[in-house]
């Protein structure tokens, strides 16, 4: 009778307890509960969950938490179609915005047939690796060492290693998350607008002489870009030429005609063009190591 009574009291202890927790978590679930717009969820359907960063919000459920608060456009998203966009702003009788579009830009043209290597650099497939270990062995210590981690860590498929060891943006598939330019251990991507039509080609700061004998693209400091500039456009800073896009407004193809080396680019209908003096280079073969005495 003692044991029977025992497991009953027991039992009726546990049942009563579940009972009142369960009270317990319902009243809190009213008094804590938040209210979220359900158009959170429909607006993140029709985004391309890349979670890429492009339009400067965490994730695409950030974003999706913006544009329903009206704190972002859709059309900021540069990763989603024309179309997906549309929808979004039909959903929540918005604007859709617009924002122009950006790239990734790479400061070098040094590939293998016109930038000098002082040294053969063997060991693992990496631009960060290799710059470990000595530096890459470019003769150019800012250059790009032609190893691929930007089209490696790229989701979107838009960079692609050319015949020379250097990467190729295709401004049509970038989406310009800067995955590339977080990668890059010379740091020589970075994202702009494609309106920046012009574009310094080379991050070289060594004096003139030192940079020409390392690659032969590179700028030499001549400053005949700064003197065809607009007032303030370009200036020299550490042996190179730099381009205030703040003035960017005041820059045509001009400014690239005098060029020697053709470091300063200009970027029309997805090509980079080169001034009329800049050499001809119609090596394609890939240059020596040059063993340095």
């Amino acid at each position: 009778m003692g044991v029977a009574y025992s497991v009953l009291l027991t039992g009726t202890f546990m049942a009563g307890l579940g009972g009142l927790l369960a009270l317990f978590l319902a009243v809190a679930s009213k008094r804590l509960y938040v209210y979220e717009d359900p158009r959170i969820d429909q607006v993140e359907a029709l985004l391309p969950h890349s979670n890429c960063g492009a339009c400067g919000t965490a994730g695409c459920r950030n974003f999706a938490e913006q544009a329903v608060a009206g704190k972002i456009e859709p059309g900021r998203c540069s990763v989603n179609t024309p179309d997906q966009n549309k929808n979004i702003a039909n959903l929540l009788g918005v604007v859709l915005g617009a924002v122009e579009k950006r790239v990734a830009r790479l400061a070098c043209a040094g590939g293998k047939h016109v930038a000098k290597m002082r040294a053969h650099y063997s060991g693992l497939s990496s631009c960060r690796a290799a710059t470990l270990a000595g530096g890459g062995g470019k003769s150019c210590a800012w250059g790009c060492l032609g190893l691929g981690d930007c089209a490696d860590v790229c989701d979107f498929a838009a960079i692609s290693m050319d015949s020379h060891g250097l990467p190729v943006v295709d401004v049509n598939k970038c989406t310009a998350c800067g995955d590339c330019v977080d990668i890059c251990p010379k740091n020589l991507f970075s994202i702009h607008v494609v309106s920046h039509k012009l574009w310094m080609a080379c991050r070289n700061e060594a004096a003139p002489d030192i940079a020409e004998a390392a690659c032969e693209v590179a700028c030499t400091a001549c400053a005949r870009c700064v003197a065809d500039g607009a007032d303030g456009l370009i200036h020299l800073h550490n042996s190179l030429a730099v381009i205030d896009y703040s003035k960017n407004s005041g820059a045509n193809r001009q400014v690239i005609e005098r060029c020697p080396t053709g470091a300063i680019v200009w970027f029309e209908d997805g090509q980079i063009r080169k001034g009329k003096s800049a050499k001809k280079i119609i090596r394609v073969e890939t240059l020596p190591v040059a063993v340095e005495a």
